[in-house]
């Protein structure tokens, strides 16, 4: 692919005109997500089964977008993180058990467990620096899927108000202003339970006092049963409304379970364990999450002031056996890792309109944010989760029950401005700057090591818009971006081989530069399209090391490609969308082995991506949804002598309203019962003590064909 049209505007923000969808940090106003898209269509009864808001006219970029409540209500979903599938050309999968966070691909790029695909929930920050089992670790297992509002997504880094993890895309998910009082219980084939009640409270002065719990119990299909169990719950207060009022919003998360993480395939095609089989039963993990957040706002139709604030306590472990007997050949090379961590930070944003020269409407976002994190990491040689004395891998191990344990603290702040001028009819731009700093320090408490480190980044951002003509318009956008790095890496206090021979210097924030021209457009009534060309040029790739379970940084990296989203609406009660990304992932360097690989191939880059849905709604007592996933083929290993076909899977919902207090859902997963792996990777590992260390293919599976019944009582 050629390069782009060079674009000379320098930001993007979200248009917050009194018109706009979109807030300057992801919200929205009132009324309700459903009301807003019937405000976005001339004709009120093509509404019903909405999957995406129409942007056309107010959106800055054609990878915009917004996620109705009312699809994540009908998509069928195995877990709670697949909801976000719902953003075009994203897959969420898993290659361990329930309970550890999910895995993303998207544009490109395999996103481990989120680096790179910045996500916010009620405003906090998702992503975990500095994290024992990869930077940018998300997990989403705490969400209820019920408090569950809109998600707004972005692609690519053009928006002022993200920062951190936010190159290939961003989702920011709303949750309710009001739930009603409902109770609903659900059982599988798989011996997975679920039970969920929730409800409403409402003051006579218009506040609300929203309140969820959830348990839930899952084995799957695995030999060694999962075991999963999990007590989840959320309180919310709110006052006045997401213009003039204030929220706030407790949540806490427990949760355990056992592992069936990617194994050999080698394993299996001898016979050694099945399909489903284990080499190492006793991997699992354990996860804790408290936190508190909430919002104050105040403004009208000329200006508006908006704060936010929150205060998170992590704790979390794991226990992973992936490459078994390749370094330790005695005890096997299951590792624990435990992280406590403390979070706090917030948002301060000031948006006012203007009108420039008597008749051209302008809007200018001032905002500031910052975090700060207090983490305890350790890394323990284990067998059967029992520590043993010695650590093989690490050069400081030797007699010692602790590979690796560090103490860091990391904070950021920023700043940012960002324009949104309305030329002419038919021609707006939308300018921002962010500067970003970032300050870390870290103590090794195994080799005494220490050290101290900080940067500043600057951010340009920018796109000029041009239309709607004929109900079409067109988007040109650059702008810079980045992830942080894992800081033990960045100070070089991290005692793994890797880190510790320092071939490669790491900084605290790693740049990209991505440019976009898209189209957004209406060709025909109630079909929305939306088709953007883009590229991503990375300063330094993550790569994971599956030995040590951290990420370090690897060579520079492009990626390249174009992608299609539609949606139809061909009755009242039925939607048609599709969305198809294709992808090119390459390193930029002439000297791969520099960095330890042996060629330019992206490792789990996707060249293909492809989903095809339809959603049912109001037909009568009948709802549902239908979802087909097309994951294409891509390389495991940098020379690409090793490949991955991807995988297909069908999922299904169909649900019955008997009344409008009682509804039964039937889910149907992996209709097809597709035998392709969820996920699969290319390393070194040794399956038995006296077997020879082989590079070779691991494979997590899908689950089989099952089925989910859900009854709901709402009252």
């Amino acid at each position: 692919m050629r390069c782009m049209c060079p674009v000379l505007v320098a930001g993007l923000a979200q248009i917050l005109m009194a018109s706009s969808v979109l807030g300057a940090q992801g919200h929205s106003p009132e009324p309700s997500g459903q009301k807003l898209a019937e405000k976005n269509h001339t004709d009120e009864t093509i509404t019903v089964t909405a999957s995406r808001l129409d942007l056309l006219g107010k959106a800055v970029s054609a990878g915009q977008g917004t996620i109705t409540q009312n699809e994540l209500r009908l998509r069928p979903a195995y877990r709670v993180g697949e909801l976000l599938e719902s953003v075009p050309g994203l897959v969420v999968t898993v290659h361990s058990g329930e309970g550890k966070a999910n895995q993303f691909l998207m544009r490109g790029f395999n996103l481990d467990h989120g680096t790179d695909l910045a996500t916010f929930v009620d405003d906090m920050p998702i992503n975990e620096v500095t994290h024992a089992h990869g930077q940018g670790y998300t997990d989403l297992n705490f969400l209820i899927p019920e408090m569950m509002g809109m998600i707004d997504y972005t692609k690519g880094p053009f928006n002022a108000a993200t920062g951190d993890f936010g190159v290939a895309g961003s989702d920011r998910i709303r949750l309710v202003r009001d739930l009603p009082t409902m109770m609903s219980g659900s059982g599988d084939t798989f011996g997975n339970e679920r039970l969920m009640a929730g409800g409403t409270a409402h003051f006579q002065n218009g506040d609300k006092l929203l309140g969820a719990f959830e348990t839930d119990h899952a084995d799957g299909p695995w030999r060694y049963p999962d075991n999963f169990r999990a007590i989840k719950s959320m309180a919310r207060y709110l006052h006045g409304t997401s213009t003039n009022g204030f929220d706030l919003t407790g949540m806490y998360y427990r949760g355990q379970w056992r592992a069936t993480n990617d194994q050999p395939l080698e394993a299996i095609q001898t016979g050694l364990i099945d399909r489903f089989g284990s080499l190492n039963p006793t991997d699992g993990g354990f996860s804790e999450r408290y936190s508190l957040s909430g919002h104050y706002q105040r403004g009208d139709e000329h200006e508006k002031w908006q704060t936010s604030f929150y205060a998170t306590h992590d704790r979390l472990t794991l226990w992973n056996d992936f490459t078994h007997y390749l370094v330790d050949p005695v005890d096997g090379d299951q590792f624990e890792q435990d992280e406590t961590r403390t979070k706090v930070g917030g948002t301060l944003s000031y948006t006012r309109q203007d009108t420039l020269f008597d008749h051209i409407p302008s809007q200018t976002v001032f905002g500031i944010d910052g975090r700060y994190d207090t983490i305890f990491i350790d890394r323990r040689h284990t067998r059967q989760r029992v520590v043993l004395a010695t650590c093989p891998d690490s050069p400081y191990g030797g007699g010692s029950y602790v590979c690796n344990a560090d103490s860091v603290q990391e904070g950021r702040v920023a700043g940012y401005v960002q324009n949104t001028t309305r030329w002419l009819p038919w021609m707006r731009t939308v300018v921002g700057l962010r500067e970003e700093y970032y300050q870390g320090s870290d103590i090794s408490l195994v080799t005494g090591a220490s050290g101290h480190v900080g940067q500043a980044l600057f951010q340009p951002k920018g796109s000029l818009i041009f239309g709607p003509w004929h109900k079409t318009e067109l988007y040109l956008s650059a702008g810079r971006g980045f992830h942080s790095n894992d800081l033990r890496g960045v100070v070089g206090t991290f005692s793994g081989d890797r880190f510790t021979a320092g071939s490669v210097q790491t900084p605290v924030m790693t740049k990209a530069f991505s440019e976009e021209v898209g189209i957004r457009s209406t060709p025909l009534r109630h079909l929305n399209t939306q088709l953007s060309f883009w590229r991503i040029d990375f300063d330094s790739e993550l790569i994971y090391d599956p030995d040590e379970g951290v990420n370090e940084a690897g060579p520079p990296s492009r990626r390249q490609g174009v992608e299609f989203s539609a949606q139809y609406n061909p009755l009242p009660w039925l939607e048609l969308n599709t969305d198809i990304a294709y992808s090119h992932a390459r390193y930029r360097t002439n000297n791969p082995g520099y960095y330890g690989i042996d060629g330019l191939y992206v490792a789990n880059a996707p060249n293909i991506i492809w989903s095809f849905g339809v959603l049912v709604d109001n037909k009568g007592p009948w709802f549902g949804g239908m979802q087909l996933r097309w994951l294409g083929s891509y390389p495991l290993l940098e020379d690409n002598s090793l490949r991955s076909k991807g995988y297909q899977e069908v999922n299904l919902d169909v649900g019955y309203r008997f009344s409008k207090h009682l509804t039964l859902t039937v889910s149907l997963f992996n209709l097809t019962n597709s035998h392709d792996n969820a996920i699969e990777y290319g390393y070194e590992y040794r399956i038995t003590p006296t077997a020879k260390p082989v590079t070779g293919a691991t494979v997590h599976p899908l689950e089989p064909v099952s089925a989910r019944f859900a009854l709901t009582l709402t009252l």
